[in-house]
Formats: C-alpha cells, structure tokens, sequence
C-alpha cells in the first residue's frame, strides 16, 4: 500500500515536471505579482514592508488556485482518474497522495523563492524567517482544501471559475493567520499561537479533506 502511495506521488510530480506548466505557470505569476507590486504603489519602503506579508499570501494563493483545477481534470480527460480510483490504492490514499505532489510542485517552489521576494518588498530579516515558516506550516491547507473544489468540478465545462468560488473563502483563515505571524514577527510578538493555529488548520485539514475530495470524485464520476 505504502509503495503505491508514493508511485502515485513520483508519477504525478514526473509528468509536472516534464511537462512543465504546472512549475513555471504557479511560479511566473507568483514572482510577476511580487516585482511588479512595488511600482504599482511606489518606492516608499515603509509602505511596503507593511503591506509586504499581505501582498506574498494573497499572491501564494491565487498561484495555488491556477493549477488546481488540472489536479484531477488531466487524469479525468485521458481515462487515467477511473484506472486509479478501482485500483487497490483506497480513493482517500490516492487523493493525498496527488495534492502531496500538487504542493510539491506548485507551492513549494514559491516557499523556496519567497524570501528573495520578501527583500524587495523590504520585509526584515525576523518577518522573512516567519514568512517561511508560516508558507511551509499553512500551505498545505491549500492544496488540500482546493483538492475538495477540483474534485466536484472534475468534469465540468468551465469548472476553474466554480472552483476558485468555492475554495477562496475557505482560504480566509489561513490568510488571516499568515499575515498575522509575520506582523508578530516584525513587531517583535511572539509567533508562536498563529503558528500553532495554522498548524491546527493544517492539521484538520489534513484529516478532512482527502475523505471530502474523495467523495466529490465518486460524485462527479457516478
């Protein structure tokens, strides 16, 4: 069982990288957002360390949300999803197994790449160090919670509209908590309960979302 879970996850993170665009599409509008952000407000450095965290969270999650509806709408469009979902890996199984490759390949390049962006929005070194933390620890709630919204849209025409309607407001938390443990950070505040409550979210997230994404996928696919 263990064996096939991780085939699943070195199968999907193969054909990203191999065909590319799920990388470098999350990726380009993440670091287009953050360099082009300065010159829509202006040089003034204090504004935009302060509105720095806000600016990189909400442009994590809208690069979260564009390769989220080809989570499961490839393997639906070539016949692949229903092989997967009668095979002996339990549906639960194959859908952490998918967004664990999902946030490999879609979100944490942009955890990677995050610190060098928060320097030019003149972020300190302690908002930085909690600006990661928070990514590494807040993320996967994303791809988790955006796996329930691909699995009730698999199929449909036009399904990434009705996606992003669904999951946006379920960010929110995440969002909120994010922002708040690199504002603690600069303002020298403990990080430590947006930390843990982001954790928690991640955490329930973690339990919850693959058995509610898998049972959108029998849904959509009866």
């Amino acid at each position: 069982m263990t064996g096939r879970f991780f085939q699943v996850i070195r199968r999907d993170v193969m054909l990203a990288f191999r065909q590319g665009s799920a990388v470098t599409l999350s990726l380009s509008f993440f670091v287009i957002v953050i360099v082009l952000f300065p010159l829509g407000v202006g040089p003034e450095l204090s504004i935009l360390a302060r509105i720095g965290p806000g600016v990189l969270w909400v442009a994590a999650l809208l690069a979260c949300l564009l390769t989220l509806d080809r989570l499961f709408q490839a393997d639906f469009e070539d016949g692949a999803l229903d092989l997967l979902m009668i095979g002996p890996l339990p549906v639960e199984l194959l859908v952490l197994a998918k967004v664990f490759a999902h946030w490999l390949t879609s979100i944490l390049p942009l955890i990677i790449v995050a610190p060098v962006l928060a320097l030019s929005l003149n972020i300190h070194a302690e908002g930085i160090l909690a600006l990661t933390s928070a990514l590494l620890i807040g993320t996967p709630t994303l791809s988790l919670i955006g796996a329930v919204g691909a699995a009730l849209t698999v199929g449909m025409r036009r399904g990434g509209v009705l996606l992003s309607l669904l999951v946006l407001p379920l960010y929110i938390p995440v969002l909120i908590f994010g922002v708040a443990a690199v504002d603690a950070a600069i303002a020298q505040l403990s990080v430590a309960p947006h930390l843990l409550l982001l954790g928690g979210i991640s955490l329930g997230a973690l339990v919850l979302g693959p058995v509610a994404a898998a049972a959108g996928l029998r849904l959509s696919l009866s």
